[in-house]
């Protein structure tokens, strides 16, 4: 499993939406996703349980 980019997000949280400490401490995964997706116009990443999510949902089929 991949360690969650913790760098990335702070920094992401701090310096790019200049959100004080307090205020990106009380986001939710979900809305810093929103934030991020605003922002650079891309989403982020499926995760392993998205991916098979999506598999199951729409299987190949032969």
């Amino acid at each position: 499993m991949t360690p969650f980019p913790w760098a990335q997000a702070i920094g992401f949280g701090l310096g790019v939406l200049r959100l004080a400490p307090r205020e990106f401490w009380r986001m939710t995964p979900r809305e810093l996703a929103y934030a991020i997706e605003a922002v650079t116009g891309r989403r982020a990443p499926l995760d392993r349980d998205g991916f098979a999510a999506l598999m199951k949902r729409y299987p190949d089929e032969r």
